[in-house]
């Protein structure tokens, strides 16, 4: 096995009991984080290999438990096969939520890791030796969805000053319990490759995502004939990401070309008006309603045309 990257961070991977969803976070002072330290896989397992990285550690234990191995059996195997072991440290939860830790001997202090229940915190080359119990604290006592609970941990760290050399990047990433979901398949992937406050950056995206996911939920509920519930939890999706206004343009374009009666066509055209209200590129999003009618997406031109006229109007 080979070390590629050194990666002095300090991260946390979770489970959330209910839900099943696996998650990782993770902070350091070197670009792009995201790419070498978390490892998911649905219904599978979480894992973080970091310090100085073996990435194979990743791929390698996934495989292991996705072929039945526990976390605590996935960790022994892999230490037992790296020969660089003693400057490795790596967490890895299953899907059971047995969760397993190791901290090499010749990682750079301040280094550790706590394993609690359904979790695991872990750090290395920390400015000072009180970052691994800030994050459990944090941790357990975070209440919200476990999105909430992971930027907690991580605020926690950096308020104990984390890494000696700073901040630089972060990256958060949640996969779904269900082992049936699609591998690449993700609920939250955001990184932060490169940020004066990458924790703040994450924060943002994290929010913005947020919207996305409730927006989803939005157009499952239209697709299944619940119109006043897809709009309450659009609405939703708005105010919780208001800054994509791309939400708000689909929105109107599902609302009106699947419920074509003119209340909908009224309703999805004052979405469409609050949403393009102060952007400059309002002309082009017109015509890319159109271009829609013509590529088929929308049922006809007759569904543009009214939809633009009723955000004239409103």
């Amino acid at each position: 096995m080979k070390s590629v990257d050194i990666c002095n961070t300090y991260s946390i991977v979770a489970r959330d009991s209910l839900t099943g969803e696996l998650g990782v976070a993770v902070q350091t002072h070197q670009i792009g984080v995201g790419r070498v330290v978390p490892w998911l896989l649905p219904g599978v397992g979480a894992i973080a290999t970091q310090a100085l990285v073996n990435v194979s550690f990743g791929p390698v234990g996934l495989t292991l438990l996705r072929q039945g191995a526990s976390a605590v059996q996935a960790v022994a195997a892999l230490i037992a096969a790296d020969a660089g072991a003693a400057q490795r440290q790596i967490a890895i939860i299953d899907a059971n939520g047995q969760t397993e830790a190791y901290t090499g001997k010749n990682c750079i202090r301040e280094a550790g890791h706590y394993v609690g229940e359904g979790y695991s915190v872990q750090a290395n080359m920390m400015t000072r030796n009180t970052v691994v119990d800030a994050m459990r604290t944090a941790y357990e006592d975070a209440t919200g969805d476990l999105v909430t609970r992971l930027l907690v941990a991580l605020y926690a760290a950096q308020a104990e000053d984390g890494d000696i050399r700073g901040m630089q990047s972060a990256a958060l990433k949640i996969v779904s319990g269900n082992r049936e979901m699609p591998e690449w398949q993700s609920i939250y992937d955001i990184r932060i490759d490169e940020h004066d406050n990458p924790l703040a950056e994450l924060t943002r995206l994290v929010k913005l995502r947020r919207g996305q996911l409730l927006d989803a939920e939005g157009h499952a509920l239209l697709t299944s004939g619940d119109v006043s519930g897809a709009l309450m939890k659009w609405k939703l999706a708005r105010e919780t990401a208001p800054d994509l206004e791309e939400i708000a343009f689909w929105q109107a374009i599902s609302l009106a070309d699947q419920h074509p009666d003119e209340q909908s066509i009224s309703i999805a055209g004052r979405i469409l008006a609050l949403a393009l209200e102060h952007d400059g590129r309002r002309e082009q999003w017109l015509d890319l309603i159109g271009r829609l009618a013509e590529a088929g997406m929308i049922q006809n031109e007759t569904i543009a045309t009214r939809l633009i006229q009723a955000m004239q109007n409103a």
